[in-house]
């Protein structure tokens, strides 16, 4: 039986963190006390986990002075940015669920189906990858071990639930015929949005960036060539992509497929024949990642196009929180 930890949820009112909570309890994670934490907005507001009712606390630096093991972080890079280091300081292992930590060389980034034993040199702070990121790597991991990755192109398809209620809000409000938007800059329904967080100089968004970014760090192999370009769809839940890879080492495509079907947290849904293919409606709600579109690119000498849809909030934040949580006890 493992042991019961004390743990803090960090934004439990926000999208992702009651998802979190959710997670928690279906996933059986052993809590002993649980430590439901908000902004002073939210603070105050009663949160149901296990059948019990919890009072919201406001995060303050005096929050993490109780004892408690591990702090679920999902309350934007400001907040993390302030409070992780304080609450590692006070011996709590911190989830971070923003940006605030993916890039810092002090801090593993990790999806445990891909990089688990990246836990272990962790100093305090573990952050948990973009949402795009972890489906992609999950897919790409056992690949990249086999036939060695030359150059990806990411083009992504994401559900603005990935902008939290305000992005869910514009998609509502514009289906139900107004144009108001908090989220985007222009209307989403009926919309596709070439513009996922702000533009770089290079041209690019911060979000493309982060895929090429973090998808080197994960795999541990800074030779990778990674271009992206990422894209909101009106789609409540589920990111959808289309990666196209390109191998340094021949492959059979049934060997192939057989490796993705084997391989940890991949659903392989391929059999276009019979119109079976991962979509966004079909893997809403779930955690694995659902692969599909399995084929040869033939303008390349070694190269794949695959199709991996995965729900953002659950698989592309709150669960793979979870999971390294659950490396955490296992180690």
């Amino acid at each position: 039986m493992k042991k019961a930890l004390n743990i803090a949820v960090v934004g439990a009112t926000g999208l992702v963190g009651s998802t979190m909570l959710k997670v928690l309890e279906l996933r059986d994670f052993p809590v002993a006390e649980l430590y439901p934490m908000s902004s002073a907005r939210s603070a105050g507001s009663t949160i149901s986990f296990k059948g019990k009712n919890y009072v919201v606390e406001e995060l303050t630096e005096q929050s993490f002075d109780k004892e408690i093991d591990i702090a679920l972080f999902s309350a934007g890079g400001a907040t993390s940015e302030k409070f992780a280091p304080i609450a590692a300081s006070k011996g709590v292992v911190v989830i971070d669920n923003s940006s605030a930590w993916r890039m810092d060389p002090k801090v593993p980034l990790v999806v445990p189906e891909v990089n688990p034993e990246d836990v272990t040199w962790n100093s305090g702070i573990i952050a948990n990858p973009n949402c795009s990121t972890i489906q992609a790597v999950v897919a790409l991991k056992p690949l990249h071990e086999r036939y060695g990755i030359k150059r990806i192109v990411f083009s992504t398809y994401q559900a603005v639930s990935g902008s939290g209620l305000k992005g869910i809000h514009d998609l509502e409000a514009g289906l139900a015929g107004s144009d108001e938007t908090k989220a985007y800059p222009h209307p989403i329904a009926g919309n596709c949005l070439p513009h996922i967080d702000v533009f770089l100089d290079n041209a690019y968004t911060k979000e493309e960036m982060k895929m090429i970014w973090e998808t080197r760090k994960i795999l541990h192999d800074d030779t990778l060539k990674v271009t992206a370009t990422t894209v909101r769809v009106p789609v409540f839940a589920c990111h959808s992509e289309s990666i196209n890879v390109e191998f340094k080492e021949a492959f059979d495509l049934d060997e192939l497929k057989a490796l993705l079907a084997s391989s940890p947290g991949i659903v392989l849904l391929d059999r276009p024949a019979e119109n079976i293919y991962p979509l966004a409606r079909d893997c809403a709600g779930k955690d694995e990642v659902f692969v599909g579109r399995v084929r040869r690119d033939e303008s390349v000498d070694s190269g794949v196009n695959l199709w991996v849809v995965a729900d953002n909030v659950r698989k592309g934040a709150a669960t793979n929180t979870v999971q390294i949580a659950e490396l955490m006890i296992d180690r």
